[in-house]
């Protein structure tokens, strides 16, 4: 037992050493584009400096490693098992009686660890700073406005609201007077407001209009509130009113903001908000469970590298299986992509979108390790 677990080991380490290496070479590479792109976009934009613009390419490089995690262990595991079987190392451990799948736990725990770390660790940093890198992209390389733009400069929002009715919602809309992006410190606060509280069956209980109000923990604070109700001719008020709310300024803006800005602890927590304020959350349960899947997509990606780059040790043919693999690679890329568009277009349920490509690769892994230990 302690011949293949030394084995293991040992092609773990070869393994994880050319995976880290893979990783590190793709990230920079996709960071040089990137950034030659930002250049491009930055270009008779005064307020975008060098400097800025080396700062939204520098935040968006742990993101885009996690993006391109699974190639990478698909093309550094192919690159390190190729070593191992062109210097013998596998054709001796075969030798010893040791099979494909027992030297291969080393590397299988290797990727795992790689995917665990990534949506476990780094995901909740890489979201923070993609959503900084998107905020300072807004500000200095876009020409709109923000989230408001497409509406006016009036913000929509929509919250659950039990207090008239149970399972009632709110809906609520006003001119932002604080930025989201740009004030962090200060409260956010609407003016010109109008809240239209309804019952379940969208029926109008309750309209709500007020010069301003702003967000305080727990509860909106309108001013001056005039309220509305079916049946009476007059307002009542104007007087003070607190509506409670789940929503936080942080909340409110993720909710403009794509789900790759969320880590991964975060996303169950969201998603339960967004439900419960009558929105889709289709995008980010896709986004939960893709991440969730992550791990065993690496996991299948080192076996596919161990499938393909092992081949040429007994048949011969080294270029051709590895381009084999890397258009296999291609293929569950291109896979997880277009089962990602109908997962949000609703088409397929989101559990089958998010590991659809998991399951075709551990297959397809499975399947060529199995072909090769019977040959």
């Amino acid at each position: 037992m302690a011949l293949p677990r030394t084995v293991a080991l040992y092609i773990g380490r070869r393994f994880f050493g050319a995976v880290l290496i893979m990783l590190a070479a793709l990230t920079l590479l996709v960071a040089l584009f990137d950034f030659v792109e930002l250049l491009r976009r930055a270009a008779g934009r005064a307020e975008a400096s060098f400097g800025i613009v080396a700062s939204i390419a520098g935040l968006r490089m742990p993101f885009v490693a996690t993006q391109i995690l699974p190639f990478a262990i698909l093309l550094g595991g192919m690159l390190a098992f190729w070593r191992l079987a062109r210097s013998s190392e596998l054709i001796v451990a075969r030798a010893a009686g040791i099979s494909a799948f027992a030297f291969l736990a080393g590397p299988v725990l290797v990727a795992l660890g790689f995917g665990a770390v990534a949506v476990g660790a780094v995901s909740p940093v890489s979201s923070a700073m993609l959503a900084r890198a998107e905020r300072l992209d807004a500000s200095y390389l876009r020409a709109g406005g923000g989230v408001t733009a497409l509406a006016g400069g009036r913000l929509w929002l929509r919250q659950g609201d039990s207090g008239l009715e149970p399972g009632g919602v709110a809906i609520l809309t006003g001119r932002p007077t604080r930025l989201l992006a740009t004030d962090r410190a200060g409260e956010f606060t609407l003016s010109g407001v109008s809240i239209w509280r309804l019952s379940r069956q969208d029926r109008v209980l309750q309209r709500i209009e007020a010069p301003s109000m702003r967000l305080a923990p727990g509860a909106w604070l309108i001013e001056e509130a005039l309220v509305f109700t079916p049946g009476r001719q007059l307002p009542a008020g104007p007087r003070p009113l607190a509506l409670p709310t789940d929503l936080t300024p942080d909340r409110i803006e993720n909710s403009f903001a794509s789900p790759d800005t969320l880590s991964f602890w975060a996303l169950p927590g969201f998603i339960e908000v967004l439900e419960q304020a009558g929105f889709s959350a289709l995008r980010h349960r896709l986004q939960f469970h893709t991440m969730l899947a992550t791990p065993f997509l690496c996991m299948a990606m080192g076996l596919l590298a161990a499938g393909f780059a092992m081949r040429h040790s007994r048949q011969g043919g080294a270029a051709r299986a590895i381009a084999i693999g890397v258009a296999a690679g291609f293929g569950l890329f291109l896979l997880d992509r277009v089962t990602g568009e109908f997962g949000e277009a609703g088409t397929l349920p989101v559990w089958l979108a998010a590991w659809a490509p998991t399951a075709t690769g551990l297959l397809l892994a499975v399947a060529l390790l199995l072909h090769l230990e019977e040959g």
